[in-house]
């Protein structure tokens, strides 16, 4: 940023200097020498009279442009300049050179207030910091809009606030910049959020209008990512949200022929066989759940959702044995089977995710199922201290 500004002030100079054996008005000319001398409130005053006088000055607007920027008026410089430019393209390398300084330094004051905002404790500090980190990077966009980089801070800061309605906005004007497999995932997820917010507002509001809004977000969310499926199929995370949206909004069936055409168009993708896996095991259907995440693992041995959610479907395989056995009054050891064939798995996964609790969980239980008491103490245990 340093060599940014220091070069735009040697073009200034350097333009003054060449300016001086060059004809001007006496405006003009008292406005260099103000600018000068520092004096900008003299300086502006005569660069109005000098644009009103001669509304097609080209320079008389650089130099108002200029003087706004100093002042950290950006819309009012962002006016000047191009007005200037419509006028002739006399100072556009000098507009150039500003605009590129005082967007780095806007930038860098978003940056700044971002990571003040999270050493902070004081809640009235994380908000004031995160404001003021927002504005600077609106003023950042405000001078170069077409700065990927500060849309996507934006948006992080937006979402630190709590405003994700003006997050997923800023997201929205950033896919029209750059289309990336993250900020995808991000608007995609948000939109998922909102809609369980939505949702969960309308079980104890009982109002239509939130219900509605719950699943206009979900479709929201499914029409970005399935976009964002297109662009990078491969991309895990954009296939995992979309499969948790296309439930979300009662896709079901599409999720399904979704995700079983991506299988059958690339049986070797890992990412489809585990997210048709899911859907599946969503669906209850344990056997071509297990069919899906055995090859899923099959191709990627390392795949921990994949092991994980196949020890998930074994548990409650196991579980829909039992309580069918109950119902009927019945003993059918086959469900002891099932929690035995997840045991393995589990441990394994503790093994590529060991500060999961949640998984901890799960083994403990399966343990307590097997009559392992032990281990289920201290599987039970080792969660909680992850929590």
């Amino acid at each position: 940023m340093k060599r940014i500004l220091i070069f735009s002030m040697l073009s200034l100079l350097l333009m003054l200097s060449l300016s001086a054996f060059q004809c001007s008005s006496t405006e003009l000319t008292s406005a260099k020498l103000y600018i000068q001398q520092k004096n900008y409130a003299k300086a502006m005053e005569v660069l109005q009279k000098e644009v009103t006088k001669n509304p097609n000055s080209d320079e008389g607007y650089y130099y108002l442009g200029y003087l706004h920027g100093e002042k950290g008026e950006y819309n009012k410089m962002i006016e000047a300049f191009n007005k200037s430019l419509s006028i002739s393209k006399k100072f556009e390398k000098n507009i150039d050179d500003f605009k590129k300084s005082y967007w780095a330094s806007s930038f860098n004051k978003g940056v700044a207030f971002f990571n003040r905002a999270t050493k902070v404790t004081a809640e009235d500090s994380i908000k004031m910091y995160y404001e003021r980190a927002t504005s600077a990077f609106n003023d950042a966009i405000m001078i170069e809009p077409d700065s990927a980089d500060t849309y996507k801070n934006l948006a992080f800061a937006l979402l630190q606030a709590g405003k994700q309605d003006e997050a997923a906005t800023t997201l929205e004007n950033l896919l029209k910049i750059r289309q990336t497999a993250d900020t995808y995932r991000l608007l995609g997820e948000i939109y998922t959020t909102q809609g369980l917010n939505l949702n969960n507002q309308y079980k104890e509001s009982k109002t239509a209008s939130d219900s509605v809004k719950a699943m206009e977000k979900y479709n929201k969310a499914v029409a970005v990512l399935e976009e964002g499926r297109n662009k990078y199929p491969d991309d895990q995370e954009i296939l995992y949200y979309l499969s948790n949206a296309y439930i979300s909004a009662n896709k079901m069936d599409v999720a399904m022929e979704t995700f079983k055409a991506g299988v059958e168009k690339s049986p070797e993708n890992p990412f489809y066989r585990y997210n048709y896996g899911t859907l599946l095991l969503q669906a209850n259907k344990y056997e071509p759940a297990e069919e899906q995440f055995k090859k899923a693992i099959e191709i990627d041995p390392e795949y921990h959702n994949a092991i994980y959610n196949l020890a998930v479907t074994y548990v409650k395989w196991g579980t829909t044995l039992r309580e069918k056995a109950d119902e009927a009054g019945v003993d059918n050891p086959e469900y002891k089977n099932k929690y035995n064939q997840a045991l393995p798995l589990l441990k394994r996964v503790t093994e590529l995710k060991p500060e999961d609790a949640a998984v901890w969980e799960t083994l403990a239980k399966v343990y307590a199922v097997l009559g392992m008491n032990q281990e289920s103490k201290d599987a039970f245990e080792k969660a909680d201290q992850l929590r």
